[in-house]
């Protein structure tokens, strides 16, 4: 149930303005393409919730789609933008569990880049209690995404070790975070010395730089040529081999993107003698009720250590909703540690 608050903070579904400001990526592009434009706000339908936004997440699959390569599902809207924070703005037939004016944080199927986003109910989280609206922003796509990719289909328990490649990536953080607080040894790959220091600080065990150790070499040392449990990847290409290679006895590889390719040559009898799982998914395109499983999950099993002060999302930098294109173009450089935010208004959760 949404956290209810004072007549005075609410906003009335009858008074919504007719159009809102948005990012418009046209037929996509460069991080160029990127507009600030002005359309119709969304009204939300049976099961949903309108959400006046705060701060929207910036992250890899907006980029995708900006460039033409991961196009939104058919139903979803054609604003780039996977997570928000803000306020329920309005609240569609059917939704009991959240009231106009409820702080929250939601993954949302598109339309984050905009002043106001349509959601399902079931897709929305409360804020933290004691994270701002920027920090909570920052939680809905890492969290959901590491959560059912490392503990549902890795299966990463206490005790055992995982390699996590992009360590200082919005999504290698949280991950490094999630695991440590679970009881697991951590390794990660990262591209330079600041993010490796970086990356043990956030408590990472051990931090490989890929540029100047073979991270093949680095972890059958690390482990005593034992290999790690579970291994997160979302780089592919070539790593996709190396990966199967430090994978210990009944090991893991979860793959959640492929940033140098998807079609590889591979020998596959690793799988067969190690009885390795290969395994991956994608969050976007599940139905409605599994994501409010996965909601229903972090609430219970995430949110009270974000409460404690522990595993919280590290802020790269954050730009105006109209500066979104130099956003992309700092995701691209790779050039970050943590994740890239978009303010929208910030008054909204003031």
């Amino acid at each position: 149930m949404g956290t209810a608050v004072g007549a005075a903070t609410r906003t009335d579904a009858m008074t919504l303005p007719d159009s809102m400001r948005f990012v418009d990526h046209g037929a996509g592009g460069g991080p160029e393409t990127l507009r600030e434009a002005t359309g119709p706000v969304p009204r939300p339908g049976a099961g949903e919730v309108l959400v006046r936004v705060a701060y929207a997440g910036v992250n890899r699959p907006d980029v995708a789609q900006r460039s033409g390569s991961y196009p939104p599902p058919p139903d979803a809207s054609p604003v780039i933008g996977l997570e928000v924070s803000g306020r329920i703005a309005a609240v569609g037939e059917g939704v009991t569990t959240w009231r106009e004016g409820d702080a929250v944080c939601a993954l949302t199927p598109g339309g984050g880049y905009a002043e106001f986003c349509k959601v399902p109910a079931g897709h929305v989280l409360p804020v933290p209690r004691g994270l701002t609206a920027l920090q909570a922003a920052a939680l809905p796509e890492n969290y959901f995404t590491v959560w059912t990719n490392v503990f549902e289909r890795g299966r990463l328990a206490a005790g055992e070790t995982i390699l996590i490649h992009g360590g200082s990536s919005g999504i290698g953080i949280t991950a490094i975070q999630m695991a440590k607080a679970h009881g697991a040894t951590v390794l990660c790959t990262v591209g330079n010395e600041d993010k490796r220091q970086r990356c043990l600080a956030l408590g990472a065990d051990h931090a490989i730089d890929y540029k100047t150790q073979d991270f093949v070499e680095e972890t059958q040392r690390i482990t005593g040529k034992r290999g790690v449990d579970v291994v997160l990847d979302m780089v592919g290409g070539p790593y996709i081999q190396r990966n199967l290679k430090v994978l210990a006895l009944e090991g893991r590889l979860v793959q959640i993107a492929f940033l140098q390719g998807a079609k590889v040559e591979l020998d596959m009898m690793p799988l067969m003698i190690k009885r390795l799982t290969f395994t991956g998914s994608t969050l976007r395109a599940r139905p409605v009720p599994e994501k409010t499983r996965l909601a229903q999950a972090l609430r219970e099993r995430i949110w009270p250590t974000i409460e404690e002060g522990r595993m919280l999302p590290v802020i790269h930098q954050v730009f105006p909703l109209a500066q979104a294109a130099d956003a992309h173009r700092l995701m691209e450089s790779s050039a970050h540690v943590g994740k890239i935010m978009l303010e929208v208004d910030p008054r909204v959760l003031a």
